[in-house]
């Protein structure tokens, strides 16, 4: 699987990790979408005036609020986010164009995945480093499609969900607990028909999952019912990790990690500000924190979930979905 991967990234990352030393940064920020709190707290954070260092130096200074037009639990939240935003000396605009001609990096916000690809190769084409929010989109070649974009444009490009930040994910992920030979995570995982199952919120358990447990899942099996879902993913060196989705009874966001030194709690979550002081970095430098292989992996994991799911929970292989999602996104981009 590893090899598999590497043939497809080798220009991924090459072009990624490229880019830093060729770029200045500078720090207007743009905002694409206006349907999701976290476009709101980004702004509050980004923009308070007694910004810490680690923050310093970037603000919001643009929005283009479109975002989801129909799912209503995200359009509806528009006309009030648009008016908070603005409270703080934002400028709504009228297209991705002139947000683009405001600004010198964007933040992807908009909470319906559908529409990214199309949002985000209008970013890329201007060479603008790129933070895409959860989804990266609503269907996996899609999610290929818009990587592959921004390493033909050596167009920086990064996305993570906050829970990766929690302070005990990147200390068990950088050794204190010795190897991680296994790991259970956790968190909500409510529905949006529109998205493949964990795409919409499972995400964030799933993302938290690879942040102990790192590359390298071979196969896939989902148990799924109304109330929650249980997903096991099988590692190539014997590791298994498993995520709860959780929609009926109390809900939150951790986990377990059993290292070859002891085991650790996965918890708290301590809120987006850890993701946004990596985010500034990452528009400060142009290099990603995190490989496009990882992320990649981390969607073709979600839909093996949803494949495995109508398939009786049978085992699904990773490399096959993966060739897939590549294929496909390559017709995408270059169809004539």
């Amino acid at each position: 699987m590893k090899r598999h991967y590497e043939l497809h990234l080798l220009f991924f990352c090459a072009v990624t990790l490229g880019f830093a030393d060729t770029q200045p940064r500078a720090g207007r920020v743009g905002i694409i979408g206006l349907d999701t709190s976290h476009s709101v707290e980004f702004t509050k954070l980004l923009n308070d005036t007694s910004v810490d260092a680690d923050l310093d130096g970037y603000r919001v200074v643009a929005a283009f609020p479109f975002g989801s037009r129909d799912i209503t639990s995200s359009a509806s939240r528009i006309p009030q986010y648009t008016e908070t935003v603005k409270a703080m000396g934002v400028k709504i605009v009228d297209s991705i164009e002139e947000l683009l001609a405001a600004s010198d990096v964007i933040l992807l916000e908009t909470n319906d995945g559908r529409p990214h690809l199309q949002q985000a190769l209008k970013v890329i084409e201007s060479g603008k480093p790129l933070f895409v929010d959860k989804p990266v989109a609503a269907e996996l070649a899609h999610v290929f499609a818009l990587y592959q974009a921004a390493a033909e444009h050596q167009t920086p490009i990064f996305s993570a969900s906050s829970l990766r930040y929690m302070e005990k994910a990147q200390a068990i992920r950088l050794g204190a607990i010795g190897v991680v030979v296994g790991a259970e995570t956790y968190s909500p995982a409510f529905l949006e028909p529109t998205h493949p199952d964990l795409y919409w919120y499972g995400i964030h358990g799933v993302e938290l999952l690879y942040t102990v447990m790192g590359t390298g899942c071979e196969r896939v099996m989902r148990a799924s019912s109304a109330g929650s879902d249980v997903v096991i993913g099988v590692w190539e060196n014997g590791r298994i990790g498993t995520f709860r989705g959780l929609r009926d009874g109390h809900h939150d966001y951790g986990g377990t990690a059993f290292g070859t030194d002891r085991i650790e709690a996965i918890s708290p979550y301590e809120g987006y500000r850890p993701l946004l002081v990596e985010i500034v970095r990452f528009f400060r430098s142009g290099v990603a924190p995190i490989s496009p292989e990882e992320t990649l992996e981390i969607y073709t994991f979600m839909t093996a979930a949803d494949i495995s799911k109508q398939n009786n929970g049978s085992p699904i292989m990773l490399r096959d979905i993966w060739e897939k999602a590549a294929n496909e996104a390559e017709e995408l981009l270059h169809r004539k």
